[in-house]
C-alpha cells in the first residue's frame, strides 16, 4: 500500500529541514551495489533517530540490526567524541559494507560492530554485565522482537529510550489471524509491553517513502 503524495511530502520535509546528505547517499549507493535489501530508514526517519538520541543526551547507544549502516551513521552523529554505538549484525558481508560506510561518513571510530546472531551477542553482553545503554534502536528480525525487548531492558537503566521500527506492518498488526511471522512477532512485542511495569510506551503510525508503518517509543522506568 502506497500513495505518491506520501513520498512527495517526505521530499518536501527533507528539502525544507534536512537537505542533501552526501554520506548517506553514498551509503545507499554502496548498499545497492552490494545487493543489500533496500529496507533502511528514510532520511527523515534517520534524522528523527539522531535528534531523539541527542535529546536524551545518549553517551552509549545500542542498535540491533546494522544492515549497511545507514541508521548507524545517523545514530553515531548524535554522539559526542567520547560516545559509543554498539551495533549488532547477523551477516558478516553486511557488516563489512556498514564498516566502509561508517568510516566514509567519518563516524566509524565511534562504532563497534558485532557480528553474529543478535540474541547470542546480547546474552553474552548481559553475562559480561556490559555498561548500560542510554538509547536502544531495534530494527531487525521481527520474530525476535519480544526477546530483544527483554535484552534491551536488561541492558538499560531507568530513563533509557527504546525505539522499535516497523511495528504497524501496513495495518496488519491488528489482525490476530495473520500468517505472517513478522506480524506475529510484532504483536507479541505489544503483548509483552502491555501492562509492563518496567516500560512506559506508545506507538505512532507513519506514512511516507517507506509506505505505511510506524515506530514504537518507550522509556525504561
Amino acid at each position: 500500500m502506497s500513495d505518491p503524495a506520501w513520498s512527495a511530502v517526505d521530499d518536501y520535509i527533507v528539502d525544507k529541514l534536512i537537505g542533501e546528505d552526501a554520506a548517506l547517499e553514498t551509503a545507499l549507493a554502496n548498499n545497492r551495489r552490494a545487493g543489500l535489501p533496500p529496507i533502511d530508514v528514510s532520511l527523515a526517519q534517520g534524522k528523527m533517530l539522531q535528534l531523539l538520541a541527542r535529546g536524551v543526551g545518549a553517551k552509549r547507544i545500542l542498535e540491533i540490526g546494522t544492515l549497511g549502516g545507514y541508521s548507524s551513521i545517523c545514530l553515531a552523529r548524535a554522539l559526542d567524541e567520547d560516545g559509543v554505538l554498539v551495533t549488532l549484525e547477523l551477516e558478516g558481508d553486511y557488516a563489512a559494507v556498514a564498516r566502509g560506510n561508517l568510516d566514509h561518513a567519518g563516524v566509524g571510530h565511534r562504532v563497534d560492530i558485532r557480528v553474529g546472531p543478535a540474541c547470542d551477542t546480547l546474552a553474552g553482553m548481559c553475562v559480561e554485565a556490559e555498561t548500560a545503554f542510554d538509547f536502544v534502536f531495534i530494527d531487525a528480525d521481527k520474530d525476535n522482537y519480544p526477546a530483544y525487548l527483554d535484552y534491551a531492558i536488561r541492558l538499560s537503566r531507568p530513563g533509557t529510550m527504546l525505539i522499535f521500527d516497523n511495528v504497524v506492518r501496513a495495518g496488519e498488526v491488528i489482525d490476530p489471524r495473520s500468517g505472517d511471522p513478522k506480524v506475529a512477532g510484532t504483536r507479541a512485542l505489544y503483548d509483552a509491553l502491555q501492562d509492563n511495569p518496567r516500560i512506559d510506551a506508545t506507538a505512532m503510525q507513519t506514512v511516507g517513502s517507506k509506505k505505511w508503518d510506524g515506530f514504537l517509543l518507550a522509556l525504561v522506568r
